[in-house]
């Protein structure tokens, strides 16, 4: 793994996302996705996440956080739903319908990841954990075993 070269990426997707193109912005985040568990990376897809100007951008950064399938993913999704208003929850509980209402493993196994990342010491992260939890409890997906 070329570390120079993935932190250059980081930071060109971070530029990308300061755009005033809010596509420009979504572009980014789909990127930005693929580094999440990169520490350079948590604070651009923060605010990507909960953009304040586009909320097409918030919900197709949750998505692709989403679909990572992974503790990284979601506990991207869960800090920023701890803190997130009601418009934008509502585009993140929409992005995560999208993603977890297919397979009833891909749901189950993001129910167990929240169930963990609920006990962490940080409260934002246990909050949002939380609340994801519950949004995928509720979640029916329509493919099951």
């Amino acid at each position: 793994m070329d570390t120079a070269l993935r932190h250059a990426a980081v930071l060109a997707l971070g530029e990308l996302g300061r755009s005033r193109d809010y596509q420009d912005r979504a572009d980014a985040g789909r990127g930005l996705a693929a580094f999440a568990e990169t520490p350079e990376a948590f604070a651009l897809l923060l605010d990507l996440v909960l953009d304040p100007h586009d909320t097409f951008v918030t919900r197709v950064t949750t998505e692709a956080l989403l679909r990572r399938k992974d503790r990284s993913g979601l506990a991207m999704v869960a800090y920023a739903l701890a803190d997130a208003g009601p418009n934008h929850s509502d585009w993140i509980h929409t992005a995560i319908d999208d993603v977890f209402s297919i397979f009833s493993v891909d749901r189950d196994h993001a129910m167990l990841l929240c169930a963990e990342l609920s006990t962490e010491s940080d409260d934002r992260l246990a909050r949002g954990a939380g609340q994801l939890h519950g949004i995928l409890a509720e979640t029916d997906p329509i493919l099951r075993p």
